[in-house]
C-alpha cells in the first residue's frame, strides 16, 4: 500500500470528482461565514434562484467589522450595521445557525469553531477568510476561499480546488523560556520568506510541535498563510482528542468511539513523500519581532535589523521602501524603541491561554503611561473565562481594560484603528502598510513581547523582566 501524508489522507477522502488536468471537486464538511465576505455570495444565490444546499453544515458569526465596546447598543457605523443586518437576514432566510453579536457563543469565527467542537480532525473546513488555516491544528484540511467559492459551497457543499504541493516543516528540541508558538511561526516565516510556502500545504511536525498546547498549535497553523501557504496542518494526538471531547458539537457515546478510531489513523505514514522539507532547531528561536511590512521581515528581539547588502533588484527596493515606511534604519536595533499602542487579540492570539499569559506577565506591574493598550478576547467564552479566572481584575489593577470580542485592530475594519505614524506592537498576523489603520506601523510579536512593551513603553525582551 502506498505511503500517504496526512494531507493526502484527508484530501483523498473528500474528492467527489477529479477533473482531468484540472482541479478536484472537494466535499466540504464545515463552512464558516462572517459578515464581510458572505453578502455578495448570497446575492449570487438569489440571482440564480438557488437555496443553500446544506444549511446545517454552515455556521455564522459577525466578527471583522464590529465594535469592541458597547456591543449591546445599535452599531453606529452604517456599513458595519448593514453588513451585520445582512448576515442576520441571510441566515434567517436560509436556516443557517448564527451566533449574533450578543450571543453567549459569539466571537471570532476561527476562535469559536474549535471552542464549540465544530472543528474536528479529518474534516475539510472553509471560510471566506484566509486565516481559516487555524483549524489545521486539529488535523483538519482548512483553507480560506474567495466570495465566488463561498457561493459555490453554499450552493453545492463542494468547492473546486487544485491540489497543492506538500511541504513538511519539522521543529525539534525544547523552546527557551519566553519563547512561544507565535515566535516559532515568525521564525519560520523569517527563514523561508513571506512567499516561501506559495503553492504548498504545510504539515508541522517534530518534538517542539507536539509539545505545544492546542491553542498554541492554532496560532502556528493560523500563520501558515503568512508565508504564502494554502494552509497548515498538524497530526491529531491525545491532546487533540482531549481538547475536542465533551465540547458542544463533539461526537458522543458510540459516535465518539467511531470518530476516535478514525482520527487515530490521521498521521503521515512512514516513508510518505513531500515536495519540500525544512528542519529547524527550537533552541535557535528567540522571542521574535518584525521590523518591516510583511511577516517575513522578522528577527530575534535582541538582533539588529539586517543591512540588506545581500539583496538585489526588486528585493532591495522593497526592503528599503519597507524600512522607510517604518521609520527604521538598516543595521539598527529595535530594542529600546518607544511604542505607542499594544494590541492583544485576533484569531492568532485572542484565546484564553494568550490572555492568561499576558495577565501573568503584567501582574503586580503597571502599564506605561505612553502606551494605549487594547486587550480583546477572541470570543464571549474567552471573555467569560477571563472574568471567572480573575484575569480581568489582574488586568484592571495593572491599568488595562478588556474590550469585547471581535477582530478589532487586526485589520482596522472597525473603529479600533492605530493612528498614522504610530507604532503598534501587535499579536495579530499581518504588518502590511496600513493594515491596522492608514499609515500605521505594525510590529508583530507574541503576547509576551506585547506585555513587555505595554509595561515598559518600549520594545523590550520579555526575558529581561521574567
Amino acid at each position: 500500500m502506498e505511503a500517504k501524508t496526512l494531507f493526502d489522507k484527508v484530501w483523498d477522502a473528500h474528492v467527489v470528482k477529479k477533473i482531468v488536468g484540472g482541479p478536484s471537486v472537494l466535499y466540504i464538511d464545515r463552512h464558516f461565514i462572517h459578515e464581510v465576505t458572505s453578502p455578495v455570495a448570497f446575492v449570487g444565490l438569489e440571482k440564480r434562484g438557488l437555496n443553500v444546499f446544506h444549511p446545517g453544515q454552515t455556521f455564522a458569526t459577525p466578527d471583522h467589522n464590529i465594535p469592541t465596546i458597547d456591543q449591546d447598543q445599535p452599531i453606529k457605523d452604517e456599513l458595519s450595521r448593514n453588513q451585520v443586518n445582512k448576515l442576520t437576514a441571510n441566515c434567517q432566510k436560509h436556516g443557517i445557525t448564527l451566533y449574533g453579536l450578543n450571543h453567549k457563543w459569539a466571537g471570532i469565527i476561527h476562535v469559536i469553531g474549535p471552542e464549540l467542537g465544530l472543528t474536528q480532525p479529518g474534516m475539510t473546513i472553509v471560510c471566506g477568510d484566509s486565516h481559516t488555516s487555524t483549524h489545521g491544528a486539529f488535523g483538519a484540511l482548512a483553507f480560506g476561499i474567495g466570495t465566488s467559492e463561498v457561493e459555490m459551497v453554499l450552493a453545492s457543499q463542494c468547492v473546486l480546488q487544485p491540489k497543492p504541493k506538500k511541504m513538511r516543516i519539522t521543529v525539534n528540541g525544547t523552546l527557551h523560556k519566553g519563547v512561544i508558538s507565535k515566535d516559532i511561526a515568525l521564525y519560520i516565516i523569517s527563514k523561508i520568506s513571506a512567499s516561501g510556502g506559495t503553492g504548498y500545504f504545510i504539515e508541522y511536525a517534530g518534538s517542539a510541535i507536539s509539545s505545544l498546547s492546542m491553542e498554541a498549535r492554532m496560532t502556528l497553523c493560523n500563520m501558515s498563510i503568512e508565508c504564502g501557504a494554502r494552509g497548515g496542518i498538524i497530526a491529531p494526538d491525545e491532546k487533540t482528542f482531549a481538547y475536542v471531547k465533551g465540547r458542544e458539537f463533539a461526537p458522543r457515546g458510540e459516535a465518539w468511539d467511531k470518530a476516535l478510531a478514525y482520527w487515530k489513523t490521521l498521521k503521515t505514514d512512514e516513508g510518505a513523500m513531500f515536495d519540500d522539507e525544512y528542519t529547524f532547531d527550537a533552541a535557535d528561536i528567540d522571542p521574535m519581532i518584525t521590523y518591516g511590512t510583511n511577516p517575513g521581515m522578522g528577527m530575534g528581539i535582541k538582533a539588529n535589523i539586517p543591512d540588506g547588502n545581500d539583496l538585489k533588484g526588486t528585493d532591495k527596493i522593497t526592503f528599503e521602501k519597507s524600512l522607510s515606511y517604518m521609520g527604521f534604519k538598516a543595521g539598527e536595533k529595535l530594542e529600546g524603541k518607544p511604542v505607542d499602542y499594544v494590541f492583544v487579540g485576533s484569531c492568532t492570539n485572542g484565546r484564553i491561554e494568550d490572555l492568561r499569559m499576558f495577565a501573568e506577565f503584567v501582574k503586580g506591574k503597571h502599564k506605561a503611561g505612553n502606551v494605549v493598550a487594547w486587550i480583546v478576547p477572541g470570543s464571549k467564552q474567552v471573555e467569560k473565562q477571563a472574568e471567572e479566572e480573575g484575569l480581568t481584575e489582574i488586568l484592571k489593577a495593572a491599568g488595562f481594560q478588556l474590550r469585547q470580542p471581535g477582530c478589532s485592530a487586526c485589520l482596522a475594519m472597525n473603529d479600533d484603528k492605530i493612528p498614522a505614524g504610530k507604532y503598534s506592537v501587535s499579536t495579530s498576523n499581518r504588518n502590511f502598510e496600513g493594515r491596522q489603520g492608514p499609515n500605521s506601523r505594525t510590529l508583530l510579536a507574541s503576547p509576551l513581547v506585547a506585555a513587555a512593551a505595554a509595561i515598559t513603553g518600549k520594545i523590550t525582551d520579555p526575558r529581561d523582566l521574567m
